[in-house]
């Protein structure tokens, strides 16, 4: 489950700066630039999401 975050989180990464980066290429507006931002915040907070839900199941697993 840890591999899968760390996947989650990377291919975030990636296509926030690839987003950006073709986005600034071909002079989109700054409203679209915004969406993918928040896409990524979604994304970001998904994988924070995960990691406490492996965090609480191991907690659990220990008592």
């Amino acid at each position: 489950m840890g591999r899968q975050v760390a996947l989650i989180i990377a291919g975030v990464a990636v296509f926030w700066v690839v987003a950006l980066w073709i986005g600034g290429q071909m002079g989109v507006s700054q409203r679209v630039l915004a969406l993918f931002d928040l896409i990524a915040l979604a994304g970001f907070v998904f994988a924070f999401w995960k990691i406490y839900q492996i965090w609480r199941m191991r907690r659990d697993n220990e008592g």
